[in-house]
């Protein structure tokens, strides 16, 4: 044989080797046995499949979906099986169970449930709302209500929500002391990435400016004392490792989880994501989240993403295999899936970085890596592995690095499907959506920039760039893959506002103000921005998403269309209930707490 056809046997060899192994990828699990199948009736079922767009009747059996039609085309399966029909919906509009791509659950509901200083209503989903607090001295007086409501007066306060941009000032020591000089008091802010600690709080937790001098983020007065102020995620680890055990209780966490679960369901979300597994505790948040998915009360499934950095510091070589190896945790409500990393810092604290132009006051934020090469080289052995990878970026440096940094690693090793992420994507730019485009990446855009953040950000970073964040349209024209979120606990999971927002591009707490109309998305992209897309975005578009045969018979029940309402009642059309695994779970339900057990 010669040399080149020993090459074409060897390719070919090679090739046939990768069918066999994709095969048996692609072998499904062996049918289970039908006992039982139930027929919802609808008075519109909205599929999301281009293929059979519309039903009226879904036929449910074993938690997943038989088939997707009318009933009298439910025959094959009715005919031959023990068969129920649920007619609780047929007046109805039924989609398919409604997806929060990007969110932190477990984080999320510890802080929803903490004492609120957040500018806007908050959602209770056990009570009424939040009113929110309208300027700084609104917010002191509400930090000084909680502090005298705690009777020990050793006991920690922590604040949940505090908007540095809304407020008009970034606290620190002193100003929270104006709340307590006696008592610990953490402020926790509405972007997640800053904590401000009154003097109390420092005293209390021996903080020293020695302890902490080579932690990125902590602040410092002229006389080169700690100011209180604790910036972005290295800094707030530091004080999570002293605090955590007094702020964030174990025995508080089933409630936490339960209290985001009700929330989610009352927003007709049925899967979410969980954005930075690993942030608070591995093992702890292990330990729950295996133990919340398989409780009765549970009616969420759960991606978790896992955050690279903590696994990194606690497993070092071994990180990648101890991610790998959560999955043996998996079942149908916990598929964990893919890393995450952070290129930049905060948009709503107005940290990311921002260099063409800077911010109009002349700062520029900060980004986390120098270069894209560095980037690359810390998210390498990730790609190599085969990660489903997932970025925080905001800024233009931030998104530059990015999408650079995915360049880089292509052209070291090429990939397909790789589902690269970039999420939130605060300020980008035409030619980084045409960038993405090219190296098939993905987009999770945060639709909070543009329904709460416009009006506020638009001094800080001019009219026309707080207009265009989140730009859908312009990659939805592109072709781009793209899903919409709330980043919980940033802002509270309403899809059907998110929804609205994308459709009218509106502020809803302010003015009304249509921002970057021409970024606006139809109806039908909107609603595939929570559903399939948001489905593929986490890398579960086989289980969730759409209503298809085979998928979980995962459901969200309407009062209406959002497609077919006028576009400016979308936010406003009722949730009835969500279907789980073909369990029904009407709002109604979840309007006060439950058993955990």
């Amino acid at each position: 044989m010669g040399f080149k056809s020993k090459l074409i046997y060897l390719a070919a060899a090679s090739l046939l080797s990768s069918a066999v192994s994709a095969t048996q990828l692609l072998e499904p699990p062996s049918s289970p046995h039908i006992s039982n199948v139930t027929v919802f009736l609808a008075k519109k079922v909205v599929t999301m499949d281009p293929a059979i767009p519309s039903a009226t009747a879904i036929a449910v059996a074993d938690g997943r979906i038989l088939s997707v039609g009318t009933l009298e085309e439910m025959k094959p399966w009715t005919d031959r099986y023990p068969t129920s029909i649920n007619r609780q919906f047929a007046n109805k509009v039924i989609y398919p169970g409604f997806i929060e791509a990007h969110a932190h659950p477990l984080l999320a509901g510890i802080l929803f449930n903490q004492p609120l200083l957040t500018p806007s209503p908050m959602p209770n989903p056990w009570g009424p709302a939040f009113p929110g607090v309208p300027n700084l001295q609104a917010a002191i007086d509400q930090l000084k209500k909680y502090s005298l409501a705690i009777k020990d007066p050793g006991q920690t306060l922590l604040a949940w929500g505090y908007d540095v941009t809304a407020m008009g000032k970034t606290p620190d020591r002193q100003l929270l002391d104006q709340a307590s000089t006696t008592r610990p008091i953490i402020v926790w802010d509405n972007s997640g990435h800053n904590m401000y600690l009154n003097s109390a709080a420092i005293a209390h937790y021996q903080i020293t400016p020695e302890k902490v001098k080579n932690i990125k983020g902590v602040g410092l007065d002229k006389d080169g004392q700690l100011n209180g102020q604790f910036l972005e995620i290295p800094a707030i680890t530091y004080i999570l490792s002293v605090a955590g055990k007094d702020i964030l209780k174990p025995n508080e966490i089933p409630n936490a989880y339960l209290y985001i679960n009700d929330l989610m369901q009352q927003g007709g979300i049925t899967t979410s994501g969980d954005l930075a597994f690993g942030t608070l505790s591995i093992e702890a948040e292990t330990k729950a989240i295996k133990a919340f998915t398989t409780s009765p009360a549970d009616d969420l499934r759960i991606v978790p993403v896992v955050y690279a950095d903590p696994f990194i510091q606690k497993y070092g070589a071994q990180a990648i295999q101890e991610a790998s190896n959560l999955q043996q945790q998996d079942n149908d409500r916990l598929i964990f899936q893919g890393v995450k990393f952070y290129s930049d810092e905060g948009y709503l604290p107005e940290t990311m970085r921002m260099e063409h132009p800077s911010y109009t006051n002349g700062t520029i934020g900060a980004s986390n890596f120098k270069s894209a090469q560095d980037f690359a080289d810390a998210m390498k052995p990730w790609w190599n592995a085969g990660f489903h990878i997932h970025i925080h970026s905001n800024g233009d440096v931030g998104n530059q690095n990015t999408l650079n940094a995915l360049q880089l690693l292509q052209d070291q090793k090429p990939r397909f499907d790789h589902r690269f992420t970039v999420n939130h994507f605060g300020i980008p730019s035409t030619a980084m959506v045409m960038k993405i485009k090219a190296l098939g990446a993905v987009v999770s855009a945060n639709m909070s920039y543009i329904s709460e953040r416009a009006q506020l950000e638009y001094t800080a970073l001019g009219f026309d760039r707080a207009s265009y964040a989140t730009r859908l349209g312009t990659l939805v024209h592109a072709g781009v893959i793209t899903s919409i979120h709330s980043d919980a606990p940033v802002s509270a999971p309403v899809p059907l506002r998110e929804v609205w927002s994308a459709v009218t591009r509106k502020d809803v707490y302010n003015d009304g103000k249509i921002w970057a109309p021409a970024e606006a998305v139809s109806a039908h992209e909107a609603m595939k921005m929570i559903t399939i897309n948001a489905a593929y975005t986490l890398g579960v578009e086989d289980k969730v998403g759409t209503i298809e045969a085979g998928k979980f018979a995962d459901f969200t029940v309407l009062d209406d269309d959002p497609q077919t309402v006028p576009a400016a009642k979308i936010k406003d059309v009722p949730i009835v209930a969500t279907v789980l695994g073909g369990k029904v779970v009407p709002v109604s339900e979840t309007k006060h707490p439950r058993p955990i057990n």
